[in-house]
């Protein structure tokens, strides 16, 4: 439902009080009693099998590392997004993989 999605997003945190991460074309990050944000980074390179699990481990990591889940959400989003569209400058001609994508998060902490 790409038509909806602020209101899919924030409709799951209120009902199940949490952050929620509507993966996507402009990423959305929703809250209870909050804004919905849009990501302004990412593109189609991440519509490939895994990567989705790549962004759940960045949030965890964060998580762990003490950040609020919204925090955790915002800046996992972004930075997925980032690498993605870094892509092409840092590997020129190398197709963009979930595994290549967790290493390249790994070489960038």
């Amino acid at each position: 439902m790409q038509s909806d999605r602020f209101h899919a997003a924030r409709q799951l945190a209120e009902q199940f009080q949490c952050v929620v991460v509507l993966k996507g074309s402009g990423s959305v990050i929703a809250a209870p009693s909050q804004m919905a944000r849009v990501n302004p980074t990412g593109n189609g390179r991440l519509a490939t099998a895994g990567t989705g699990d790549v962004l759940a481990g960045m949030l965890g990591a964060l998580l762990a590392s003490g950040q609020t889940a919204l925090e955790a959400a915002c800046n996992a989003v972004f930075q997925h997004g980032q690498l993605a569209d870094d892509w092409p400058l840092c590997h020129p001609g190398q197709v963009l993989t979930a595994g290549l994508l967790a290493q390249n998060h790994q070489a960038n902490l």
